[in-house]
């Protein structure tokens, strides 16, 4: 059995795949090695992950989700994500589970590699009580679409990837015990106006950070309209559609399984048909390296 490291946090990225690999362009910000790592760089933390349990259709997605935020969330330092299958499961599989995992990278740019964007992210996570299990799947949802965002866009100014962070912080006022997204009878309305609230409560929590008021304003306008396509000849229109491919590749990558659950097929096909609208063409590639639950693959045939 071969394994394949994945250290995030790596000080100094000093063990490399080649600058070729798929991997390597997807994911930066990871430094990878073959087999297991001796000495110091071995000693690192680490989560375990055999890849013919990955492929199963029993697959515990929360399981691998819960094991894995405990890790990062313990440790200041490095950790690793160990890959164990054959040659072939490795090439089939990595890329798909790094990319579920991806929320803990914490891919950066000019514009969020500061002590400002540090103070963000840490009332981003204090306004979240991850005890309540919405709450995490909200807090890890927003992780994931600020690193997709960078993933689609690797040049975004501060305001888009505050926006990616913060779009749906409504959620931990109106639905932090239980989800009525289904009860409504118009979910294009129900969406506009969890947007639009949106926007006024990351104002508020990002002013309280430090955040300047026109990065704020731009956020929040950003925030309240991303439930829709932009309008012709929106000033913004670039960036709204890329905050909403974002929002649309991390519901698929990491929250569908749990969508699928907790609302069930027929709640999610709608979902699938909502979400996959606001996705232009070219990020819907991103579909085809995804470990997606195989009813929601069905429905997306």
């Amino acid at each position: 059995m071969l394994s394949l490291q994945a250290i995030f946090r790596s000080p100094g990225g000093v063990f490399r795949l080649g600058s070729g690999t798929v991997l390597a362009a997807e994911f930066p910000e990871v430094s990878f090695a073959s087999g297991i790592l001796e000495g110091k760089m071995g000693e690192i933390p680490s989560l375990f992950l055999e890849m013919e349990n990955w492929e199963s259709q029993n697959f515990n997605f929360y399981d691998l989700d819960g094991q894995l935020d405990a890790l990062a969330e313990s440790q200041d330092g490095p950790f690793s994500l160990v890959l164990l299958g054959d040659a072939e499961e490795l090439a089939r599989c990595a890329l798909g589970v790094l990319t579920r995992c991806q929320r803990w990278m914490d891919r950066r740019n000019e514009a969020s590699r500061d002590v400002l964007f540090d103070r963000v992210l840490a009332t981003h996570g204090k306004a979240h009580d991850l005890s309540k299990p919405l709450v995490r799947a909200d807090y890890n949802h927003a992780r994931d679409t600020w690193q997709w965002l960078l993933r689609l866009t690797p040049d975004a100014g501060l305001a888009l990837q505050l926006a990616a962070l913060f779009h749906d912080v409504e959620r931990l006022v109106a639905e932090a015990d239980a989800r009525v997204e289904h009860r409504v009878s118009d979910y294009q309305r129900f969406k506009d106006a969890h947007a639009a609230r949106g926007a006024e409560l990351a104002d508020a929590i990002l002013a309280a950070a430090g955040v300047d008021e026109e990065t704020r304003r731009r956020t929040a306008r950003l925030i309240a309209v991303h439930e829709r396509p932009p309008a012709a000849g929106d000033r913004d229109a670039e960036a709204i559609s890329l905050l909403n491919d974002a929002d649309a590749l991390s519901f698929f990558s990491l929250n569908s399984v749990g969508y699928l659950d907790y609302f069930g097929p027929e709640a999610t096909r709608k979902k699938v048909e909502f979400t996959l609208r606001r996705l232009r063409p070219a990020a819907r590639r991103y579909l085809d390296g995804m470990r997606l639950p195989a009813r929601v693959a069905e429905m997306l045939a």
